[in-house]
């Protein structure tokens, strides 16, 4: 292929050869588009000691100056923001329509970070001690890498580097080899706003530059977004190596409606959340736990629905595109197979899914799949599919469906569906999730709040974007001062007490 994608170091493309490389596929059509290096350690290196080297002046850069470089980038993104979907549909396969979701949720991001005078304030106390105050300061941490998954190109990497860049770190993003172009592009943004060389980085590869980021003593964060396997690992690697790390991993999330909700809108609300972007969303709803009597109904709803779905290419008007890639495709069937084995009850069967476009036959679809019956015990039930499979589990009361979620190792995400605002306000407080929507599926929070689960879904202790974000990219410190007037004197050699 021609079209040769490679890394963004000190402000431009870089020049130098590719050990290895990987191919870039259109999903909709299973053709090869590109080819896109893979850095080895030492190009890892290269970008870090680029990075070093303008986080000193990035750093001592003024909050004025660098809330100017992220309006400006603001106002470019939105300007261009109609070749940046195009990138995200062309090489993910998400339709337009939802690209264009996923970049202006990215946009909050950017958004948010550009108050970070406000957000960077620290405290004063005066008169601590007899002429004696005390103040406290954020600054940044250094460099930074981010690390990204394939589902979401350009709003993952947003969660992060708006905030990082803003607090005076400078950032190496490692973006998913499978979907790379859409960070390039935004690197170019970058530099068109006015962001020094240096400062914003991108380095593509697999594990070889993933694990030279955890590794090298430079880096300071890591930000990951992907599976729990890889989370773990993450953040197990990254901290054994002094790193501070917020590892975002998998999800189960459950959808529980209960017998007083309005039935239309969860069925509607189960179809939106369990299929869009064919499920490769770490916020799907893909376990829908139905408190008896509505589970009948409640399916019935779905499936009709779920009849009207057309698939197709992202830039046609389709509701769903393809999955990743073909293996991702195949192990999402698989788990279909495994479902009807384990004595699921198949009530919508994807694994054939019709495409009227013969340009797309090799692409890489799975039709929108539909399973009741299921028990807690199916791995359906407790493994993260990542694909267009939406399984009911049916209970009898409020307190089994309750439990059932909260034993589950996952902890992302959860929705219930009620018209008990007192019923609603119990789940709240007593689920075990890290965000919760109220006839909301999909409850992924504004950029001001922060983004991130519980148990299993979360390594670390901070989530993404929001204050926490702040936090994250910056550490505290604390001083302690006393100016001296004439009138001080004397010995004291006795440990300092506050008086």
């Amino acid at each position: 292929m021609s079209n040769r994608i490679t890394h963004w170091i000190d402000g431009k493309f870089y020049a130098g050869p590719a050990d290895r490389t990987g191919p870039v596929f259109n999903p909709a059509t299973g053709e090869q588009t590109g080819t896109v290096d893979l850095a080895s350690t030492d190009v890892v290196d290269v970008a870090v000691s680029v990075a070093v080297a303008a986080g000193k002046t990035w750093a001592q850069t003024s909050l004025t100056k660098r809330v100017a470089v992220l309006f400006e980038f603001r106002e470019l993104l939105n300007a261009r923001k109609d070749e940046v979907i195009a990138l995200i549909t062309a090489e993910h396969g998400k339709t337009l329509e939802d690209a264009r979701g996923e970049l202006s949720r990215g946009q909050e991001a950017v958004e948010f970070a550009c108050g970070i005078p406000h957000l960077m304030k620290g405290s004063y106390s005066e008169g601590v001690s007899t002429g004696v105050d005390v103040y406290s300061i954020r600054q940044p941490l250094g460099v930074v890498g981010i690390i990204s998954p394939f589902n979401f190109p350009a709003m993952v990497p947003m969660w992060f580097f708006p905030i990082a860049i803003a607090t005076g770190n400078t950032v190496i993003v490692k973006p998913s080899e499978k979907d790379p172009s859409v960070v390039n592009y935004i690197a170019e943004l970058w530099k068109e706003a006015g962001l020094p060389d240096g400062v914003f980085n991108v380095v593509h590869g697999d594990k070889e530059s993933v694990d030279r980021l955890l590794t090298h003593p430079d880096v300071k964060a890591i930000s990951f977004v992907g599976s729990t396997p890889i989370a773990k690992y993450i953040y197990e690697t990254g901290t054994a190596h002094g790193k501070r790390v917020q590892a975002l991993g998998g999800a189960k999330n459950h959808m529980v409606v209960l017998p007083d909700a309005d039935l239309d809108l969860a069925a509607d609300s189960a179809v939106n959340a369990g299929f869009g972007s064919a499920g490769e969303r770490c916020m799907a709803i893909s376990a829908l736990v139905a408190v008896e009597p509505v589970a009948d109904e409640l399916i019935a709803k779905i499936a009709q629905r779920v009849s009207t779905l057309t698939l197709g290419a992202g830039v046609t008007n389709s509701d769903m595109g393809p999955l990743i890639s073909a293996v991702h495709r195949d192990k999402v069937r698989g788990y279909i197979d495994a479902g009807v084995e384990a004595g699921a009850t198949l009530v919508v069967d994807g694994r054939k899914p019709e495409i009227s476009d013969e340009a797309l036959s090799a692409g890489y679809f799975l039709g929108a799949t539909l399973f009741d019956n299921v028990t807690p015990d199916m791995s359906i039930y407790q493994e993260e599919i990542f694909g267009p499979v939406l399984c009911v589990i049916r209970v009898a009361t409020y307190e089994e469906a309750l439990k059932l979620v909260n034993e589950h190792p996952y902890g992302n995400g959860t929705a219930i569906f009620t018209n008990d605002g007192g019923a609603a306000r119990r789940f709240q407080h007593e689920v075990q999730v890290g965000m919760v929507g109220i006839n909301v599926p999909i409850p992924v929070p504004m950029a001001y709040y922060s983004f991130g689960g519980w148990k299993a879904s979360l390594f670390g202790d901070t989530h993404a974007h929001g204050a926490e974000g702040v936090h994250f990219f910056t550490r505290g410190k604390v001083v302690t001062s006393r100016w001296l007037d004439p009138s001080h004197g004397g010995l004291n050699l006795g440990f300092p007490t506050n008086g």
